[in-house]
């Protein structure tokens, strides 16, 4: 048992315990190798649950190092960003800044901008519910004036690498074929029926995207690209939940 130590003692105590090869400073025990022993137990059990965990937010990362290197891999992250909160809804959001500076995976660039889309999923999996509106709602006379309030889920990707096309061709079904050139953008929400969707854009409908999220009016975004794409793909997808008529920007 830890004798002589306060609450926050014990638990940093604990934190660094899981961490090293030693059990938490302060136990006491009359056999102390039974009670490394049975720390050890605990401790590879923390370890691989989080491991698991954190292959689950990041599935094509694990596919593209590997399951053994991930395991390994995780290790390290863990070690450097454990959990803030027991529930683990937000963790792992520095694990594509831990992946950018992580030399062994220095060779596959790409990586990260992956594990960047991958917390996106999640993050959009887990956004606040809406319900659509219908396409009606914008058949107004002045439907340049309106702002398009979208999808708490949406979220807009853009990568140098072609890490959309990576994601893709690492999902269920998909058909390996040559990567196209250039910067990646894709659009991240979830659908009514909860399905997540990657879908990659071209720069003109993230233009037009950016400016609707940021609040413009329709016809505002017109300006910088013919808009009828992306209100096709919010549309289609359920990512309009509502209209406001403003003043033109």
């Amino acid at each position: 048992m830890l004798h002589d130590l306060s609450h926050a003692e014990t638990e940093r105590a604990f934190h660094k315990a899981i961490w090293g090869i030693e059990p938490p400073a302060g136990v006491t025990a009359p056999d102390r190798a039974d009670v490394a022993q049975r720390f050890k137990v605990y401790r590879n059990n923390v370890q691989h649950s989080l491991t698991r965990a954190l292959a689950a937010r990041f599935p094509v990362i694990e596919q593209l190092v590997g399951a053994e290197f991930f395991t390994a891999m995780a290790r390290v992250f863990i070690a450097n960003a454990p959990p803030r909160d027991p529930v683990l809804l937000r963790w792992g959001d520095c694990f594509a800044t831990f992946l950018a500076g992580f030399p062994p995976v220095s060779h596959l660039p790409y990586l990260a901008d992956v594990a960047r889309l991958e917390y996106a999923r999640g993050c959009a999996c887990h956004a606040a519910d809406a319900d659509p509106v219908a396409p009606e709602a914008l058949t107004v006379p002045d439907p340049g004036a309106l702002r398009l309030v979208l999808h708490p889920s949406v979220a807009l990707f853009t990568s140098q690498m072609p890490a959309v096309q990576i994601w893709q061709s690492h999902q269920p079904g998909s058909t390996r074929r040559p990567f196209a050139r250039g910067p990646d953008h894709a659009l991240i929400a979830r659908q009514p029926d909860f399905t997540v969707i990657v879908e990659r854009i071209m720069p003109d409908t993230l233009a037009v995207l950016a400016e609707l999220r940021d609040g413009a009016t329709l016809g505002h975004a017109a300006t910088k690209a013919d808009p009828t794409p992306a209100l096709t793909l919010l549309l289609r997808h359920g990512l309009i939940i509502d209209t406001d008529r403003g003043a033109v920007a």
